[in-house]
């Protein structure tokens, strides 16, 4: 070919290759998602402005049960305290998938200015604090319902059949209580419908609108929580030597806990992240109190990783202490944690063309390991499962300049809603179309 014929090539290429990837965008997503996704945004900013904590959510699940019935399905409800689900059986045969969204909202008070910001308000491990989506759930709700109605619309043609799993506590439930995914399967959500696959999404601060982040493998990581009280005795702030100082023990605690992932772990070989989110003791400025808590969060992706740094930390929250007089109480970890997310290798590259098609090939990117962890990880221990990101930020605006997930000034640029509901309905046709089970 000559070099001119090779440009005019080229060039031809370049020109169609955003057309191409536009036209294989099923029709019928592209025809419900101009359809819908003024009703999708709507919903969004109504369950934003009225967020609820993990197995509290009680308003939104009854505002998908009552869109769900209006479909025509008939919604289970109350699964793992207020976790709704329904089945939509398809007039084809075909295999069965599950497509989940969380609904629970974070213990945050919202500084953005959007006209629909949350005002609401609660009680938080004794504190009163603001509740916010501040994690984006809201968008996984919306989209999801958007996607049923899509699908009920389409029920003659469907082959197969899919569950809607609208799931409480994602973040967790309240102390002492069982929640999230873990719980929706031990109350037999897989047991009369034990889905071929299933899918999930979450919006994501760190990817701009417009695209997908997927990988096959590990994607999030295992989490766990951990309580360390330490114990001292309390004094006049005049005369610490007439007591024991709890709080300089716990400050010595955070800070040599620090050693645990920068001199104990080998980081060249797979991420570890240890962090302290709260620490309370005292009430007085001159009262040295009884005792000081810690708590917080272990993030991996080994699981001898795992395990070597609850026995690290344990270690030197009782060693640090008894080096103060001091004793210390760690529960490390104080409850089950998640596991890594992980999603399908097979499964991830057999959908992969779906979610292209949606955004272009060059917009969907290997997010690499996020240290975020997910309960949807219990669902991909059951069956084959695909978990993808959908980018939260507006374009032009650097990602990992925005305010994050869990921030208070988390904002979502209402473009992924359609892109979130696009991909989750073209890999839903997809995979009911094309599946051999």
């Amino acid at each position: 070919m000559s070099r001119p014929a090779l440009l005019l090539s080229l060039a031809i290429a370049c020109c169609l290759a955003p057309l191409h990837a536009q036209e294989a965008q099923r029709t019928e997503v592209a025809d419900a998602a101009q359809r819908l996704q003024g009703r999708v945004v709507e919903w969004r900013r109504d369950i934003h402005q009225h967020p609820e904590l993990g197995n509290r959510e009680t308003r939104t699940a009854a505002l998908i049960a009552e869109h769900l019935r209006a479909l025509g399905l008939e919604p289970k409800t109350g699964i793992a305290t207020t976790g709704v689900t329904a089945v939509l059986r398809g007039g084809k045969p075909g295999p069965r998938i599950a497509l989940r969204a969380d609904m629970d909202a974070l213990p945050v008070t919202e500084r953005t200015d959007v006209p629909f910001a949350s005002k609401a308000t609660t009680t938080f491990r004794g504190e009163t604090t603001g509740v916010m989506h501040a994690c984006g759930h809201d968008a996984h709700v919306a989209i999801l319902m958007g996607v049923a109605e899509a699908l009920v619309a389409m029920k003659d043609e469907l082959a197969g059949e899919v569950m809607f799993v609208f799931q409480p506590a994602e973040e967790g439930p309240p102390d002492g209580e069982k929640g999230g995914a873990e719980e929706m399967l031990a109350q037999g959500l897989f047991r009369d419908f034990k889905p071929d696959a299933v899918f999930g999404l979450h919006v994501f601060s760190t990817i701009n609108a417009g695209q997908i982040g997927v990988r096959g493998g590990p994607l999030m990581a295992a989490s766990d929580r951990f309580n360390i009280v330490v114990q001292g005795r309390q004094t006049h702030g005049s005369r610490p030597w007439g007591g024991i100082d709890p709080i300089v023990a716990a400050a010595d605690v955070v800070g040599t806990a620090q050693t645990i992932v920068s001199r104990r772990q080998n980081i060249s070989k797979l991420p570890v992240v240890v962090t302290f989110g709260a620490i309370k003791g005292g009430i007085r400025y001159n009262i040295i109190p009884d005792s000081v808590e810690l708590v917080g969060t272990i993030r991996t992706f080994d699981e001898d990783m795992r395990k070597q740094v609850f026995a690290d930390l344990k270690n030197v929250a009782e060693s640090v202490a008894h080096a103060h007089g001091a004793t210390a109480i760690a529960q490390v970890p104080d409850q089950d944690g998640n596991p890594v997310t992980a999603n399908d290798p097979a499964l991830t590259a057999r959908m992969l063309p779906s979610l292209q098609k949606v955004v272009g090939e060059g917009n969907v990117i290997d997010p690499g390991l996020t240290m975020g962890a997910e309960d949807f990880s219990f669902y991909a221990r059951e069956v084959p499962a695909m978990f993808f990101f959908v980018g939260a930020t507006p374009r032009g605006t650097d990602p990992l300049k925005a305010p994050s997930n869990h921030s208070p000034e988390f904002y979502l640029d209402e473009e992924a809603l359609d892109v979130g509901f696009r991909a989750m309905l073209q890999v839903a046709l997809d995979y009911l179309s094309t599946s051999e089970g």
